[in-house]
């Protein structure tokens, strides 16, 4: 049986602003561009490259989120792997982006946490090792 080849191709995301989630991403990843467009039952967007994007949906209402709660059932955050973190962090910082998570430094990953307008985490992690026993080293 050939071994199947497994990535994360797209998230789908609802926000208050469609525009202020487009620039945040811009910010992080500037190649993204949007691929496609709608305004069927609501408007939408799909921003990024030829192999991975970011489903973005107008929400109807415009409730703010409450405070990230790890506790509470929903989508917490959602990661990319990058082959920079500081550079994608200084990026956002430079836009008024704040951390969302304090920064840290393992010894095969950086991972930095930044939060988009509506307060929807995103997580950037960098490997420092090709060898999936040192990226995956859960353990100090």
């Amino acid at each position: 049986m050939k071994k199947q080849q497994i990535y994360l191709e797209h998230a789908n995301i609802t926000v208050n602003n469609i525009q202020d989630t487009i620039d945040f991403f811009q910010v992080a990843f500037p190649h993204f561009k949007v691929r496609g467009s709608g305004n069927g039952m609501r408007e939408w967007v799909h921003l990024g490259d030829d192999h991975t994007y970011i489903a973005i949906n107008q929400a109807n209402e415009t409730d703010k989120r409450a405070a990230k709660n790890y506790d509470k059932i929903g989508i917490n955050h959602i990661g990319f792997v990058v082959t920079d973190v500081a550079e994608i962090a200084n990026n956002l910082m430079a836009k008024g982006y704040k951390r969302d998570y304090p920064k840290q430094v393992e010894e095969f990953r950086i991972r930095d946490y930044f939060a988009d307008a509506d307060g929807n985490q995103f997580e950037f992690v960098q490997y420092l090792s090709d060898k999936p026993e040192e990226r995956n080293k859960y353990t100090a």
